[in-house]
């Protein structure tokens, strides 16, 4: 296999983040000697998580074995996603804006016809659901497990228990029509066409306001390996709340 020198989109930062991270778990397990230092291994792992550079790729490019390529992602992966904030500690941090935005994206995954529960209608594609919650700037404040992506935006809110924590902590949150139903504490916009009136005007200024989330949503999917997932759909919840904290590391 051909290599050449190529280049990732993230601050050195990033890397250093990762890199004190395996550094220290490294110590705490006592591994004497690895084919890559904590360094080579941290820019691996970023070139598989932004780029969606494939094992095999990696493997040639780092001149390490596809298992220990794969190996190495792995134990990153599960370092990072241990870091990732839960429900309560977003909850606390969102208490202080004067409001969040809440939606939901499917992320592809590479499943054939006949695995139903992860085939999204509304989509037309297999993928897995995940709400993300962001700042009125639109900046990535958490993101969800990943469930199946047949299951509808408010029920997977409702399963992570999205709308109990908004009411529970008095937060307003921003939403689009799929969480008609969640509760006083989450906002959406009158459903039906040709609305006018003053149903029109919340519905204009509604869309203003949670146009914004869309920010965040592109932030996450700027990490390529999101956009086409090809691993075990019990990986996902791992990759994409490691992709957070890196996230959370580079600003």
């Amino acid at each position: 296999m051909l290599v050449y020198p190529s280049g990732i989109d993230l601050s050195t930062c990033t890397l250093q983040h990762l890199s004190g991270l395996l550094a220290g778990h490294r110590r705490r397990i006592g591994s004497r000697w690895r084919r890559l230092t904590y360094g080579r291994q941290a820019l691996l792992v970023l070139a598989h998580l932004r780029c969606g550079d494939t094992y095999a790729r990696l493997a040639a490019g780092f001149r390490v074995g596809i298992a220990t390529a794969y190996r190495y992602i792995r134990e990153a992966v599960d370092l990072l996603a241990a870091l990732a904030p839960t429900l309560e500690q977003a909850m606390m941090s969102v208490w202080k804006k004067a409001y969040v935005i809440l939606d939901g994206t499917v992320l592809p995954i590479d499943r054939i016809a006949a695995d139903q529960p992860y085939y999204s209608g509304k989509k037309k594609h297999h993928g897995m659901n995940v709400q993300v919650l962001a700042d009125p700037a639109g900046r990535l404040i958490w993101v969800s497990d990943a469930l199946p992506g047949a299951v509808h935006d408010l029920t997977a809110a409702r399963t992570h228990g999205i709308p109990a924590a908004f009411a529970a902590d008095d937060i307003k949150c921003w939403a689009d029509k799929a969480y008609q139903g969640a509760g006083h504490a989450v906002r959406v916009p009158f459903r039906g066409k040709n609305l006018r009136g003053r149903c029109r005007r919340h519905n204009r200024d509604h869309a203003k306001i949670r146009s914004l989330g869309e920010r965040a949503m592109a932030t996450l999917k700027c990490w390529r390996l999101l956009r086409k997932f090809r691993c075990s759909t019990n990986r996902i919840t791992d990759v994409v709340k490691a992709v957070l904290v890196l996230h959370h590391a580079s600003v």
